[in-house]
């Protein structure tokens, strides 16, 4: 047991000494200006430079914080919710491997060392999300890790692709050669990468199917690490992502997996889903204001996002735990008086979510929809970002309602308590985060200030929609009670099911193939390869075989009968 806890304190000091100096280094950067490149030549072969590229500039630092800071937060809560577990050395190796492909990842400028982190990430996430091993388990990480092969093989080909120009260091090109067609070519794949990984339209399937991992596996991935991946890379190209027309493919998936995202996760009834669908409504706004060009805003949002749903995860966490391992929110209620420490900390995240004035979110996401209305866009456009905006309210009103005012659904409510110590420390580190962190971010990282300048009518708009999103969140959770009737039923199913996605993009494709595979096997294995081949050679040798059993049998009677056959015949002819 010492040794256990022993590898676990090392692991939450190194995140939080990693997390210190991010914090400091980006505040040296911001404030002075500068950024390192840094080069180290491994080889030279045919002309093309093996080249390790780090590039530390005040985001990259930033990011370094966020992860770190959540990293160590997850580790130290891992430490009461995986105390249980047999195997939780094994839980914290994997851990911080998932953190080094990140950090990996985040001051990479190189297309391979990327791909190294990429792929660490990939891997390690399917190591996670089978932890608890059993046949959902299984099932879920094999569809995480297939989907995202998908962008490992986009990013291995862009890698290839860049051989043209001498160098895997995408940023001495993205500005002298953009217009070039193996870079409009580059482009289109990182762009395809940073889709599965971010898991937009139309690869979202396997973001829910992820919560079959441990909890605060799920508080780490949703918040700052695997689905943030994609988000970052194609801020890193985003100069050249303005330039060519993949801005606009991108900003429709992105624009429709708000959408989705938002709806499904008002008629959905686990909680741990609920809040993964939420992720991704939130991980389409960032692809979608990336796409509009303000790259800094994505980035914005990216890391006050990761500050309330890393704490939105760690309550559900305790929650599901003091609920005896049940997810589903129809159980819950009441649980502000059984709870209440856990439930400010569910609450304040819930508010963040929702862009609720002076919390992290609402720095962001406000500044982001008022950019929205400022920029010459169509009305589909700015329909995806308020209607999606009014969802998330919806949503987050139909949870709150669900757990905290409605009756508790269980019969034994003394298993609610709110005395583990070392979760609620975990959790109130980033209370603080996702209260400060929006407008500590907006004073650092802005590099001037927004003057948005519009009339009254749409500078109150969004919270319209807000207004407009309490009401929806209410009748949704009044559709509840009504759903024995059908069409409240096929309703549920629709969009509980995100769009039949999971459907069109994995058994719509895969029950082809197995469709196809079955019958060939009926027909071919056991059918006519079976008559043509084995079974009928074994038929006819049987045949031969019993007929020279019968003549050995009975000898002198089929000599004197075949003697006979003969002379008849002789005389005939």
């Amino acid at each position: 047991m010492m040794k256990k806890n022993k590898i676990l304190e090392v692991s939450v000091l190194f995140m939080l000494f990693s997390s210190l100096l991010g914090l400091i280094s980006s505040f040296y950067l911001i404030f002075s200006g500068m950024s390192l490149f840094i080069e180290y030549e491994l080889i030279s072969l045919n002309s093309s430079l093996y080249v390790l590229t780090f590039y530390v500039d005040w985001m990259s630092c930033m990011f370094l914080f966020i992860v770190s800071t959540i990293s160590c937060v997850v580790i130290f809560y891992s430490k009461s919710y995986m105390s249980g577990e047999v195997y939780i050395n094994r839980f914290i190796i994997l851990i911080l491997l998932f953190v080094t492909s990140m950090i990996l990842l985040i001051f990479s400028l190189n297309l391979i060392s990327i791909l190294l982190g990429w792929d660490g990430l990939g891997l390690v996430s399917y190591c996670l999300v089978i932890f608890y091993q059993n046949v959902k388990s299984f099932n879920s990480g094999m569809l995480t890790v297939l989907s995202n092969r998908i962008g490992d093989v986009m990013l291995l080909m862009s890698i290839s692709w860049m051989i043209n120009v001498g160098s895997w260091n995408f940023l001495m090109y993205m500005y002298t050669m953009n217009l070039e067609s193996y870079m409009i070519m580059i482009l289109i794949m990182v762009v395809s990468a940073a889709m599965t990984k971010s898991a937009q339209i139309p690869f979202s399937a396997w973001l829910p199917a992820a919560m079959a991992a441990p909890t605060p596996v799920s508080s780490l991935v949703h918040s700052s690490t695997l689905v943030t991946a994609g988000v970052y890379l194609l801020i890193r190209f985003s100069e050249m992502l303005q330039m060519s027309m993949m801005k606009e493919v991108l900003l429709l998936m992105s624009s429709l997996t708000m959408l989705m995202a938002g709806l499904s996760a008002n008629f959905e009834f686990d909680l741990k889903k609920i809040i993964a669908l939420s992720t991704l409504s939130q991980l389409g706004l960032m692809m979608s204001i990336l796409c509009l060009g303000f790259s800094n805003m994505a980035f914005f949002h990216l890391s006050t996002h990761a500050m309330f749903k890393a704490l939105l995860f760690m309550c559900a966490g305790l929650v599901i735990h003091n609920l005896n391992n049940n997810q589903d929110i129809r159980f819950m209620g009441q649980l502000g008086y059984y709870m209440p420490l856990v439930s400010i900390n569910f609450n304040i995240s819930n508010l963040a979510l929702c862009g609720v004035p002076f919390m992290a979110g609402f720095y962001s996401k406000d500044l982001i929809l008022e950019m929205v209305l400022f920029s010459n866009m169509n009305m589909i456009v700015f329909f995806f970002f308020f209607f999606s905006t009014g969802l998330t309210v919806s949503y987050t009103v139909r949870l709150l309602y669900f757990s905290m005012m409605k009756e508790l659904g269980l019969n034994k409510i003394f298993s609610l308590m709110d005395k583990d110590l070392i979760m609620i420390k975990s959790m109130m580190v980033l209370l603080f985060m996702s209260i400060f962190s929006g407008s500590m971010l907006n004073w650092m990282i802005m590099p001037f200030f927004y003057m948005i300048y519009l009339k009254m009518f749409f500078k109150f708009m969004v919270f319209n929609f807000i207004g407009g999103g309490i009401l929806i969140g209410l009748l949704i959770s009044f559709l509840n009670f009504i759903s024995k009737y059908v069409f409240i039923n096929k309703i549920f199913f629709y969009f509980g099911n995100m769009w039949f996605i999971s459907n069109i993009s994995i058994y719509g494709l895969n029950m082809y193939v197995l469709n196809l595979s079955f019958n060939l096997d009926k027909i071919l294995d056991l059918g006519f390869l079976e008559e043509l081949g084995g079974l009928n050679l074994y038929s006819k040798f049987m045949l031969v075989s019993k007929m020279n059993y019968y003549l050995y049998l009975n000898s002198i009677k089929l000599f004197i009968f075949f003697f006979f056959l003969f002379y008849l015949f002789m005389l005939l002819f």
